[in-house]
């Protein structure tokens, strides 16, 4: 009752907030499709090469379906709330990996890859599942940055003890057993780059002098990042490894544009690229070699020697027209050593056409996107900085290794993300994928009235 004897009415009840569908039974139906897709890319090489299904076709089935159902599981409970796209792709892409890897195989029975490829995947996996059991909250990760940079550096530093690999000195071999340790040192190194510029974006982006339309942060600020940065791509010049050079170049200045918002960053970026390319083709000779092939990729032909790798991949190319030969109807073993690795890509344009080609290109270019579109969702920048900074490892190794085997930049010694043959690879790229769907869960829970773990 009021002081006028008036009944004051019941407010109504607020309206409980609809709560995000956590669209778990999309990401199953869609890894029941990639794991069905795998195993009828590995029948078809079984039947277009020896007219009958291959007797490990059930196994290889089998064995992806547990795998993809155990990681399933591991979201359901762990992260519900997590983008259904991003475990579907990276299962149909390491899938089709298997089958492209498998298919080469049979060209070369005395080296066999795929076995020990999918020991590495079931590893990857593994890895996988571990993270997202263990990190509960992405942003632990930011208190170990410092952690994570020195042993990136480790990780960089180790190859130059060990004897040069194809010209390059990216490997570890010990007893037959071989790793390459940069394929880790960049994931470190995007943690890195996150939880520094998240702590220094302010000062970055409104402190320091103006030269012309460009404002340049304090030495102080900008100092430790670029003296990590220069030690990395140092190490890695000195290995002749320039692929995984490009790789941190690239993602240095993506995560600096992102986190300063200023576009002038991108501008210096290239110019810097184009002058370092320019320089380093002139000083060193390995590098020299493959600008000169890039930009005469049929001399050898020519002068009477043969095709040499790219040139081979772009007859496979060619070879492929629209819909492709079929799988396992290819050549592009001609190609040489490198066909299950750097020119893996060459494989599927030949025997999967444009077409497959185009597939394939998407589901990256889609894996990429919903790493942004995490980031973005994310109110806190270190997560929104790291997801940015992941998907961004993914596009430029896409970029730089697709780019090298259709002749648009020259070649540079990287493997493509699940598809090529390489263990290190393979888990690196699982553990990418894990984190993403980790930073995914946390940008949805935010909205579903909880806060992001």
């Amino acid at each position: 009752m009021t002081k006028a004897g008036t009944t004051l009415a019941a407010a109504p009840a607020p309206a409980r907030a609809a709560r995000l569908p956590r669209r778990r039974g999309v990401e199953l139906s869609l890894l029941v499709l990639a794991v069905l897709l795998s195993v009828y890319g590995y029948c078809a090489v079984g039947l277009a090469r020896a007219g009958t299904v291959p007797p490990g076709a059930v196994g290889y089935g089998a064995g992806l379906g547990v795998l993809a159902l155990f990681a399933h599981v591991v979201v359901r409970v762990r992260a519900p709330y997590a983008d259904p796209l991003p475990l579907p792709i990276g299962v149909l892409l390491n899938g089709l990996g298997l089958v492209l890897i498998y298919r080469l195989d049979l060209e070369t029975p005395g080296d066999r890859a795929a076995p020990t490829q999918l020991v590495w995947s079931t590893l990857g996996v593994g890895l996988f599942i571990a993270v997202v059991l263990v990190l509960r909250d992405h942003r632990v990760l930011q208190r170990y940055a410092y952690v994570c940079v020195v042993a990136a550096l480790v990780l960089l530093a180790l190859p130059i003890l060990f004897p040069p690999v194809n010209g390059a000195r990216i490997w570890i071999r010990i007893a037959g057993f071989s790793i390459q340790p940069g394929e880790f040192a960049k994931v470190l190194l995007a943690v890195f780059f996150a939880a520094y510029l998240a702590a220094n974006r302010s000062a970055l982006a409104y402190t320091g002098r103006r030269l012309w339309r460009l404002q340049f942060p304090t030495g102080r600020v900008l100092g430790p990042i670029l003296t990590i940065w220069l030690v990395s791509v140092g190490v890695l010049v000195l290995e002749r490894d320039l692929g995984t050079s490009l790789l941190f170049f690239g993602l240095f200045v993506v995560l600096l544009y992102v986190a300063t918002g200023r576009t002038g960053w991108i501008a210096v970026g290239l110019l810097l690229a184009v002058l370092g390319a320019f320089a380093v083709g002139r000083l060193e000779p390995h590098v020299g070699a493959r600008i000169e092939d890039w930009l005469h990729p049929f001399a050898t032909i020519e002068a009477g020697q043969g095709p040499n790798q790219l040139s081979q991949s772009l007859f496979a190319f060619a070879a492929g027209g629209f819909l492709g030969t079929g799988l396992g109807l290819g050549h592009s073993i001609l190609i040489g050593f490198a066909a299950k690795s750097d020119f893996i890509l060459a494989t599927a344009g030949e025997e999967l056409g444009l077409a497959g080609l185009a597939g394939i290109v998407l589901l990256y270019a889609l894996l990429v996107e919903r790493g942004y579109r995490a980031g973005l969702a994310l109110r806190e920048p270190f997560g929104r900085l790291l997801a940015v900074g992941l998907a961004s490892i993914v596009a430029l190794q896409v970029f730089v290794i697709a780019g090298g085997v259709t002749g648009l930049i020259p070649l540079t010694g990287m493997a493509m993300p699940f598809l090529a043959q390489g263990g290190s690879s393979v888990v690196t790229n699982w553990a990418i994928v894990a984190l993403l769907v980790r930073v995914s869960d946390s940008a949805r829970s935010q909205y579903d009235g909880r806060e992001a773990r």
